[in-house]
């Protein structure tokens, strides 16, 4: 689905932060069809725009602090960075790269909820976000894995005014009528070690053809091709670097 300005409250970029930029372009390059273009400018930092066909949808970036992991993390679009990191605050999470502007870009900052779960948020300006979102090779969904639901749902309704509806031990994110991302509760079958955290999950085609293309790309698979009734099949998988990412199919 094409995007000319995204929805306030809703997800509208995916960064990766990696060790390696150019392997990053490679291999999402080959799985989903993403063309990198890397900012000349040295202020860039080395930062890479993912396009598909024209079309920015992602982005990698080297790490900028010392001890940060290989991750993807999701961008909330938002009317006002300064006062949404405020509120954050307010509501008991933690502001960990404070407000500032990209060039004329727009202005963001990277906020953690009060469990430590890391989530972005972008105040477009010449720069809104991706241009594509919800269908093959684009960022079409998000999940939030968290030991405390109940803390989660008080928080992220406070800050962004999500809706949530909850399921069979899922729950639901929505904003304006639309649902764009879950929550999970992280039981037994997470390991203690793994902080709560959002899972991005990116359109394909043929998820058991995508598992098989990321393993011969040197990734890994952390959940094979599995079916949801009603509503799909995902898999779960790291890139090269250690990068984790969700792909998706929807049913027809």
């Amino acid at each position: 689905m094409k995007i000319t300005e995204p929805t306030l409250g809703t997800p509208c970029w995916a960064e990766l932060g990696t060790t390696d930029v150019a392997a990053a372009g490679e291999f999402y390059g080959a799985l989903l069809g993403w063309k990198p273009e890397t900012d000349p400018n040295p202020e860039a930092g080395g930062y890479t725009m993912m396009l598909l066909e024209q079309d920015p949808v992602a982005a990698a970036s080297p790490l900028y602090q010392e001890g940060q992991p290989v991750a993807w993390t999701a961008s909330i679009a938002v009317a006002d960075v300064d006062a949404t990191a405020r509120a954050a605050t307010a509501a008991g999470g933690s502001v960990i790269a404070e407000p500032m502007d990209v060039f004329d870009l727009g202005r963001f900052a990277v906020l953690a909820d009060p469990a430590g779960a890391v989530i972005s948020i972008w105040q477009g300006r010449k720069f809104h976000g991706a241009a594509r979102l919800n269908e093959t090779g684009a960022l079409c969904w998000i999940e939030l894995r968290t030991r405390d639901t109940a803390g989660a749902i008080e928080f992220y309704r406070t800050v962004f005014g999500w809706t949530v509806t909850p399921g069979d031990g899922y729950t639901q994110w929505g904003q304006g009528g639309t649902d764009f991302g879950g929550m999970m509760a992280m039981g037994e079958d997470f390991p203690e070690g793994i902080p709560p955290h959002w899972a991005l999950y990116f359109g394909v085609d043929d998820v058991d053809a995508a598992v098989e293309e990321a393993t011969g790309l040197g990734g890994a698979v952390h959940v094979p091709g599995t079916d949801i009734p009603e509503t799909g099949r995902f898999a779960v998988l790291t890139d090269p670097q250690g990068g984790a990412f969700a792909v998706f199919r929807p049913q027809d």
